[in-house]
Formats: structure tokens, sequence, C-alpha cells
């Protein structure tokens, strides 16, 4: 049987109200926050993380062919695209009531709470690999994009500075052509200069985007918050999540990217990357260290040839292995222990009511709340529900396709982004074109096209509602 959703969900929530009470949240003055949040709304929440919230929605009696799904008879019919609420719950991926909630130890960029001194010693080794700036005795290059991980990713640390990066390739009878020969499909745009060795002299100069490419895509660097919980979520809950969005929402359904694990050779679900085109975080690391700085690593042991010349290579200061993995292992530490965003703990009524919106207009068919990790070794990140508002699944997003395919994903399609800390954020969408979370809803297409027409039908107090609650994550 489902756990019922919006239509009467049952989800972990917050810190606050010992197990078992109940707190009833009344509507406010304005009668659009009424109609949101109406009074037939509570909310259960347990100690530290844990308890059930139970949301009964006024106006959402579309319950289907389900008959388990909880009925509601004592509000006025709704209006017809009130209810697109398909979210999928995580009892449903296997969280408990008592399933702990993951938290991060202080403040945005710090570790993840509950790690011993062990873990926590990793975690500031990797921080400082992080913030190491390579040079040209280190590896970096002969082309990179910068000299270290903070350089991307330092705003605050493990955030992203809103550095951009190019992808290009080019397009023939609708097959897609990365241009490896060229250099493509990612673009580095900086190189090591002029060195001098025993082939002779030689200058590297920056990757340009050649012209025979037709198809051109900014990439802004994401961030790395909680990706340790993504990383330790089981592929079969990926694999579920999908089936169950293709139930419950067929036309908003995601896929997952099916892409090869490096080290084992398996067949995985991938979650990193706007393309969701690597399946573990360690696979995440060393591909960084290749492709954005031109570390090689056991890995990834090939360098990139400047703009797709391999012959060039000839003139590499390093041409051996440049790092033993070491360093891989170590920044895939801080990753991994790196802490979740926590939402807002100053959260108005009137987000709550923008929460229920979010979910009525089906922004959260694709943006999942919560999903929960499997086994893992790190007590901390063991069993434990996390909050990304994202599937990590693959869906046709129309025109905000970005014309690259990659891995398991075509030219339309793009891995959900995620979410939490939102309100660290400056620039959205994956190629930073939108500078507001407005301009990123309007800018949906394909399968996000319908949630972004009915969030343009919402009153627009509930719009600024919507609003109010995605400031808070």
């Amino acid at each position: 049987m489902r756990a019922a959703n919006s239509r009467g969900i049952f989800l972990p929530a917050g810190p606050g109200n010992p197990v078992g009470q109940n707190e009833w949240i009344p509507g406010e003055d304005n009668p659009a926050l009424r109609e949101a949040r109406s009074p037939n709304l509570y909310i259960g929440r347990g100690a530290a993380g844990r308890g059930a919230i139970v949301v009964l929605v006024a106006g959402m009696l579309l319950v289907g062919c389900e008959t388990q799904r909880a009925t509601i008879a004592t509000a006025p019919t709704a209006k017809p695209d009130a209810d697109a609420d398909a979210t999928v719950d995580v009892t449903e991926l296997g969280a408990t009531p008592q399933t702990p909630v993951a938290k991060t130890n202080g403040t945005l960029g710090g570790p993840l709470a509950g790690l011993d001194a062990a873990e926590l010693a990793r975690f500031e080794a990797g921080r400082d690999d992080f913030a190491e700036e390579e040079t040209v005795d280190d590896g970096i290059g002969p082309v990179f994009n910068e000299h270290s991980c903070a350089t991307c990713h330092d705003a605050p640390v493990g955030g992203t500075t809103g550095r951009t990066e190019t992808r290009f390739g080019r397009m023939i009878g609708g097959v897609f052509d990365p241009l490896t020969e060229r250099g493509g499909s990612l673009l580095q745009d900086h190189a090591i200069g002029m060195v001098a060795g025993a082939a002779g002299t030689f200058t590297f100069v920056p990757e340009v985007v050649p012209p025979e490419a037709n198809v051109r895509a900014l990439r802004l660097t994401t961030p790395l918050f909680g990706l340790g919980l993504v990383d330790a979520v089981p592929d079969a809950a990926f694999l579920a999540l999908a089936r169950l969005e293709a139930f419950y929402s067929p036309a908003t359904r995601g896929r997952p990217s099916m892409v090869t694990e490096i080290g084992t050779g398996a067949t995985r679900v991938g979650r990193f990357g706007w393309k969701a085109q690597v399946p573990t975080l360690h696979q995440f690391s060393g591909d960084a260290y290749l492709n954005e700085m031109g570390v090689t690593s056991p890995e990834f042991p090939n360098e990139n040839c400047p703009q797709g010349d391999c012959g060039l290579l000839v003139f590499n200061p390093q041409p051996g292995l440049n790092n033993d993995g070491t360093d891989v292992d170590r920044f895939t530490d801080f990753m991994k222990l790196l802490g979740p965003p926590q939402r807002n703990p100053d959260r108005v009524f009137h987000a709550q009511a923008g929460e229920n919106a979010f979910r009525r207009i089906g922004c959260a068919n694709c943006h999942t709340p919560a999903l929960v990790t499997g086994y893992s070794p790190v007590a901390a990140l063991s069993h434990k529900v996390f909050q990304p508002y994202s599937d990590f699944l693959l869906h046709d997003m129309g025109r905000l396709g970005d014309g690259i395919a990659q891995g398991g994903a075509g030219v339309r399609e793009m891995r959900t982004a995620p979410l939490w800390g939102l309100s660290a954020r400056t620039t959205y969408l994956h190629d930073g074109r939108a500078r507001s979370v407005q301009d990123a809803i309007l800018a949906h297409g394909g399968q996000g096209a319908d949630a972004r027409a009915r969030y343009e039908r919402l009153n627009p107090v509930i719009r600024a509602a919507v609003l109010s609650f995605l400031s808070t994550l």
C-alpha cells in the first residue's frame, strides 16, 4: 500500500514537537494564503526530524483510481489543475518515521554531524586538498580549466562561485557528435603556456570552440553539499523512484541514467553532473582532476589532447601518471563528509503555504523532497533521510535542454537540479542564465512546462509564497 503523499502525506519532518503531538497551523487573514494552507492542514513533527506529517489540503480531491489513498470530503471542489501532485514519498523508498534525518555540524560548508574523530580528520585533510592549487610540477595541464577545486566551489566552501564552463559539439542529421577530435565536448580554457623539454620548446594555448561546432552550451559548476548522502543512496532506490514516477505521473516521469562505473566496470545509476553522467563520488573526483585540472590518476590515466591533437602531448612536461590516487581519495572524502544544506530555521507561515502550492502544481513530482540512504560504513551517512529536492533522474526539458548528449543523457535531457542550498545561490539553471528563482521557473520546458504553466496561473500572492518557500532551502 502506498503511504499517503500530499493528499494526506506522511513525511519525516524537522525538529519541533514531540512525536504524536500535532500542531494546527491556521490560515492567515489573506484569503489566497488561507486557500493554499486550508484549515485542514495539520503537521505532526517528531523530535530530531523524526515523526510524521499529515497534510490534509482543502480542495485536493483528485485521488485517482487508487482506493487506498486518503479521501478528503470536507472541502470545496478544487480548480481543474489545482492538484497535480504526484510526489513520491520517502516511505515508499524505504524510510520509516523512525529514520533519522542527516544534519550538518555547524554552518554551510561544514562537516556532517555525527562524524567520529577519524572521520573529521579525513574531512579536514580532504578540505586541505580541495583548497590546494596544482602546479605544472604537480602535473596540471597541459590544458585545464582551473588550478584548484576551490576556485569553482568556494562561495561558501563546497558551494559554487558561479563559474561556467563550455561544452560544444556538432549536430548532424539528429545525431550529436562531441567532436572529440577537436577537443570536445568539454573545452579547457586555460593552458600552461611555454615549456621546454627533450622534444623542444612549445607553447600550449587554451582551447577554443572550433568552427565546425554548431552546438555550444555553458555549464555552471555545481555545489558539493551533501553529496555523500546522494552517493549512499542505493541504485535500487533510484530505479524504484523511476518506476513510481512512471506509475503516478507518466507525463513527468524521470529516467535513470545508466552509466559505467570505471573502477568495477559495472553499469550503475548516474547521479552526479548536469547529465547524471557520473555514478559515484570517487569517479566524480577523478573526472574533475583530469578534466578540470589536467591531473591524471589511476582511473583516469590518459591526458586530454589539447584541441584534440594528441601529437602535442610529446611536449607535455609531466607525461607520466600525475597522481597516485591519494589526492583523488582525499577530495572524495571531503565531498563525502561535507554536510547537507540545512533548511532556514526562520520559516514563516506563508512559506508553508508556498510549499503546499509547490507540491500541488507538480514541482515536487521531479524535485522529490526527500530520499533515504542505504548502508554506509560512515554511520552519519547510513540509513538517513535527507531533503535534496531532486530525483536525480533525467527529464526531457525541451527548450531548456543544452543540446549536448553525454553519458546516458540525450540532447534535451537534464538531471533534475537539487534545490537544497538554493538560498546560497545567485544564478540558476545549468548555464546560469536565470538571475532569479522565478526566472528559472519560467524557463522550464518539456516535462516541466505544465508545472511552469500552473505556476503562472497561481494567484500572485501564492506565487510569492512559493518563492518564499524556495528561499528557505
